[in-house]
């Protein structure tokens, strides 16, 4: 049986290391499993990321587009074969990252996005989201070192609205959360992150 595990988090928050270690004690035990990454993952989502991370500027609407039209193509392309073969996709964002960035950060239309987010995924939700939470300032120093796109050159409010988007969609949803202190040591957070997916992966597989 398939499982489809998301993790959430500002820029900054450690994603990316959480899962490159979930998928190393994944791999370890035998299962199939599949990293992608929001936008990107296929020729068209690579093409439409080079294009938001340009710093080019655009409206709050056209960011939203680029950014369903990106997932769109991965989900059908990817996501959902892979789920269908019976593996454990592990993505770097989902649906709540545009509900979090394009809603609650540029002030869109909650109803528009959730729309949008349906046809693009044909209903598809996690099973696990995994929300790294971490203060604005402490999250923006350790991206300060990187390239800066539209999200990462907005004003500090901006990133102070997203967090609290993700603690609202976090709350709403207890069960299907996990929230995690981003400031812990990674190995501790591996941990705690390892400990919630073998619970729910028990039925699927040995482990």
């Amino acid at each position: 049986m398939a499982c489809f595990i998301v993790f959430e988090g500002g820029d900054g928050s450690g994603k990316s290391t959480q899962v490159r270690s979930l998928m190393r004690r994944l791999r370890r035990r035998g299962v199939d499993v599949l990293r992608t990454r929001e936008p990107g993952g296929t020729r068209l989502g690579q093409a439409l990321r080079t294009l938001l991370k340009s710093g080019e500027p655009m409206t709050p609407i056209s960011e939203l587009m680029l950014f369903e039209a990106a997932r769109a193509q991965l989900v059908q392309q990817v996501i959902k074969p892979f789920l269908a073969d019976g593996g454990v996709v592990i993505a770097d964002r989902f649906i709540s990252s545009t509900m979090a960035y394009q809603g609650y950060g540029r002030g869109l239309d909650p109803e528009l996005i959730e729309r949008l987010n349906r046809e693009a995924t044909g209903g598809l939700e996690p099973d696990l989201t995994v929300l790294l939470d971490l203060p604005v300032e402490t999250a923006l120093a350790r991206k300060s070192n990187g390239s800066a796109d539209n999200c990462d050159s907005a004003p500090v409010d901006f990133h102070r609205k997203i967090r609290r988007g993700y603690s609202v969609l976090a709350a709403a949803d207890p069960e299907g959360w996990l929230i995690l202190d981003g400031q812990l040591p990674p190995e501790e957070l591996g941990r705690e992150i390892w400990t919630k997916v073998q619970t729910l992966l028990y039925s699927l597989y040995s482990l």
